[in-house]
């Protein structure tokens, strides 16, 4: 008689925690957030010079209903009409709209994350939740600075008027960010340190 085959044996899968329910299983994106004025693009710039070399970490190029002369970060300046059709097509992973702007994450960072790379890209606090739901593994690096400090940057870049500054200042004594991916990123100091602290919170 002829042994009967011995049972496989199979583990019960495990349940995804919150930062981790979707494909891709491996990449992580890291989703830089904090109030205008705090250095976010200066601490990006200089984290993807010191990781230039790095070919498992990318550094996404927004596009942004903007001119590219207006300044500011290097984006990909798209019209609202270009803007609306790419978002219909679904060709942005994460949009957003901000003071009169439209803002769009590219879904070719679905690509990169599957491959198991890290995705470092500046988005509003109101599309966290969007990323951490469907976007796999989210690490957040909340950014701040002394309120002070905060409104002489915003003074020297001219955009904003007094009261307006006044505002923003109001909204960044506000600005909360909560979860257990959430890396806190203080931007006090010079700027190799706040450099050093976001490549740190990007590798680690």
């Amino acid at each position: 008689m002829n042994a009967s085959p011995t049972p496989s044996t199979t583990s019960a899968p495990s349940t995804p925690t919150p930062s981790s329910r979707s494909t891709p299983r491996a990449g992580l994106l890291v989703l830089v957030v904090g109030p205008s004025g705090v250095g976010k693009d200066t601490l990006i710039d200089g984290a993807r010079a010191a990781l230039a070399d790095d070919p498992a970490v990318v550094f996404v190029r927004r596009d942004i209903t903007r001119p590219a002369e207006a300044g500011g970060e290097d984006h990909q300046p798209v019209s609202e009409a270009e803007f609306l059709r790419h978002e219909a097509a679904g060709d942005y992973a994460l949009s957003w709209r901000a003071h009169g702007l439209c803002y769009g994450v590219p879904a070719d960072i679905l690509q990169d994350l599957a491959m198991g790379r890290r995705v470092v890209a500046n988005v509003s606090r109101g599309v966290i939740d969007e990323a951490r739901g469907r976007l796999g593994a989210v690490r957040v690096v909340s950014v701040s600075a002394d309120p002070e400090q905060l409104a002489e940057r915003l003074r020297q870049r001219g955009r904003e008027s007094d009261a307006e500054i006044a505002d923003r200042i109001a909204r960044a004594r506000a600005y909360s960010i909560a979860g257990d991916d959430v890396v806190e990123l203080r931007n006090d100091s010079d700027r190799e340190s706040g450099i050093a602290q976001l490549v740190a919170a990007i590798v680690g």
